[in-house]
């Protein structure tokens, strides 16, 4: 029997789905706006930033419809976060991450362990990292797991943390899985000291010989989805481009929205040569050239996207040769919005420089992004050789 939870729910309909969602976001505008500065400075989202998320049923989402989640397809997942990532990056990463992070959950465990984890039918707010960082020795009924993963965006304020590690021990030897334990079984590594997205607390975690037992975990490879399947037949990079271009994409319209503002008061120049920003050709031939290669950059992700749904809402799963263009489309998206980002931080001159004003913050967070290796130029290369015909070419090279 299939548990139903009570949450924030959504209409069934697309469109009607799709403007739900956004109109969410926009109503959390006043709380991420006033919890940005926060973040900032203590390295995580404020509680009541998360709290108004997971209310709005936004960490829920890309999750089973059965369960109560939106499960939006993965066209939509890209228009949310970008909505999100222009008021706040760090707000809009953290929907990406736990969103992506719980719908696993919801996806791959079966019953027993879903009924454990929704307490009083509510979704619990979850974590996660994709790297295979661990080793799960088999034992009785489980596995004793240990190992440390880099980047938990979200942890501080998430109750389950998902992960992959290599069960040993078995048989036919080594091999993938994905677990899911408590996060108070965690170490939480307090190392989230950088440049940017300093509000998604990305801190390391790790475990020591923890038992998890066997209906916390999947087969990270093989496994299917028990419910809410479409999202997980995309394979790793379709999954992740969704997020990616919406941070990249909503974090270079905010650096537009802001530098076109400072532009029609701003001016610039020596004296008795100042002029207003907006006045100088160059701006104006900047902006409106921006304008469009983010329009572009966010066309080609959704017209890659759209490609790779009319297959997965048949759970087929796409060829490679797809599955590395999902990749590479979101880097496309990162190095068209990181370089309008930087010229308009440019523009901005001294005013840009000071930590109060949110064109740094876009320069930092943008780059921060843009360091996340599914979005690094090896996908160009994992491109290039899909259209040399290499027999070995990889979408995850």
């Amino acid at each position: 029997m299939v548990t139903t939870l009570s949450v924030a729910t959504f209409p069934e309909e697309r469109e009607a789905k799709r403007q739900a969602l956004l109109d969410a976001v926009e109503n959390l505008r006043g709380v991420i706006l006033a919890g940005s500065d926060e973040a900032e400075e203590t390295g995580t989202l404020p509680q009541a930033t998360v709290d108004a998320i997971h209310e709005a049923g936004l960490f829920a989402y890309k999750s089973a419809r059965v369960l109560g989640g939106a499960e939006a397809d993965a066209m939509i997942q890209l228009e949310v976060v970008e909505a999100a990532s222009r008021m706040d990056p760090a707000a809009g990463w953290s929907i990406m991450i736990g969103s992506g992070s719980l719908s696993g959950m919801v996806a791959f465990l079966g019953e027993e362990a879903i009924s454990e984890m929704f307490v009083d039918g509510k979704f619990p707010r979850a974590a996660g990292v994709a790297a295979v960082s661990g080793e799960a020795v088999i034992v009785d009924g489980g596995y004793r797991v240990t190992g440390r993963w880099a980047f938990a965006s979200g942890i501080r304020h998430s109750h389950y943390l998902a992960m992959g590690a290599m069960a040993v021990g078995g048989p036919d030897g080594p091999k993938q899985i994905r677990m899911v334990v408590p996060t108070s079984q965690a170490k939480i590594h307090d190392n989230w000291d950088v440049m940017g997205l300093r509000g998604t607390g990305s801190c390391d975690f790790s475990l020591d010989d923890v038992f998890v037992p066997e209906r916390f975990t999947w087969d990270g490879v093989e496994a299917k989805p028990l419910r809410g399947g479409a999202n997980f037949y995309l394979g790793r990079p379709g999954m992740q481009t969704t997020g990616h271009c919406g941070v990249v994409l909503g974090i270079g319209r905010r650096a537009l929205d802001e530098i076109t503002e400072l532009a029609k008061t701003k001016k610039r120049g020596y004296r008795g040569t100042e002029a207003l920003i907006a006045d100088r050709g160059s701006f104006q031939k900047f902006l409106g050239e921006s304008d469009m290669r983010l329009r572009a950059a966010k066309s080609l992700c959704l017209e890659t996207l759209e490609e790779a749904w009319e297959l997965v809402t048949q759970e087929i799963t796409p060829p490679p040769e797809l599955q590395v263009r999902l990749r590479a489309s979101g880097t496309y998206a990162t190095e068209e919005a990181s370089d309008i980002v930087s010229q308009a931080f440019r523009f901005g001159g001294g005013s840009a420089l000071y930590s109060s004003h949110i064109l740094q913050k876009c320069l930092r967070d943008v780059h921060g992004a843009a360091q996340h290796n599914m979005v690094s130029d090896r996908a160009y290369e994992n491109h290039g050789q899909f259209l040399l015909e290499f027999p070995d070419a990889n979408p995850m090279g």
